[in-house]
Parts: structure tokens; C-alpha cells; sequence
């Protein structure tokens, strides 16, 4: 029982450490740009969409801030079909084993 015990604690301390993880990759902001800078964008660092840049060079400067809002908005739509569909690949490879909420494979 005594090897049972540490385990339980090593999986709590693990846990423990995965969602420090989690958070510190959430609070991480990465800058990429195309053209010359003419497009940046900014990820977390859980790739979730935080800004979008275009310069005004490219479009009408009058419709610029409604065409970054929409490009976010398809990119975080995107986003969300994707994960949708890992998590069902995900139940298929699991046998439909229901993982702890946060719990995501591979660790």
C-alpha cells in the first residue's frame, strides 16, 4: 500500500505540473508575420488566436478592422471542428473511456 500512496502523489504532483503547463502556455503570446510584416498574427501558446494585423496597404483601410475580426473568427471556427474531430477520433481510440476533463491524449 505504501508504493500505492506515492504513486497517488505522483500523479497528483503531476497533475499539479501539467496545469501549471497549461497555464503558462495560455499566458505565452508568439508573433508570426507574412509579406514583409504587411500580415502579423499572435498566438497563445496553446495556438489560440489572440490578434490579427493587416496592413492597410492591402485593403480598404475603412473595412480593415471588420476583415481581421472575420479572419479570427474563421480561424477560431476552424479551430474548434478540428479539436471536435480529434476528440471523436479520440473516443474511437479509447474504446470510449472517458478521460478527466483537461485530460488530453497524447499527455
Amino acid at each position: 500500500m505504501k508504493n500505492l500512496a506515492g504513486l497517488m502523489k505522483q500523479a497528483s504532483q503531476m497533475q499539479q505540473k501539467m496545469q501549471d503547463l497549461q497555464a503558462k502556455l495560455d499566458a505565452m503570446e508568439v508573433e508570426g508575420e507574412a509579406g514583409a510584416g504587411m500580415v502579423r498574427v499572435t498566438l497563445s501558446g496553446k495556438s489560440e488566436m489572440k490578434r490579427l494585423r493587416i496592413d492597410p496597404k492591402l485593403a480598404d483601410p475603412a473595412e480593415i478592422e471588420v476583415l481581421e475580426d472575420l479572419i479570427v473568427a474563421a480561424y477560431a471556427d476552424a479551430k474548434r471542428r478540428a479539436e471536435a474531430l480529434a476528440a471523436e477520433e479520440m473516443q474511437h481510440l479509447t474504446g470510449g473511456l472517458n478521460l478527466p476533463a483537461g485530460m488530453k491524449l497524447p499527455f
